[in-house]
């Protein structure tokens, strides 16, 4: 599966991502395509993190 490096590293661009895009989602107007596009980018960081926790978690059983 995944070594728990490449896992942190991973898992700290997922949180790169959901930080930053929550964070924009506080200033971008809703209804344009930056709103979509910056909820799109949380959604898919909120998926690769949990994505990179299961495949860490499977390495280390």
């Amino acid at each position: 599966m995944i070594g728990p490096g490449a896992g942190l590293v991973a898992f700290r661009v997922a949180a790169f991502v959901v930080v930053f895009s929550g964070l924009l989602l506080l200033i971008v107007e809703p209804g344009t395509a930056q709103f979509v596009i910056t909820c799109f980018m949380l959604v898919m960081g909120l998926l690769f993190a949990a994505l990179v926790f299961v495949l860490v978690r499977l390495k280390n059983r």
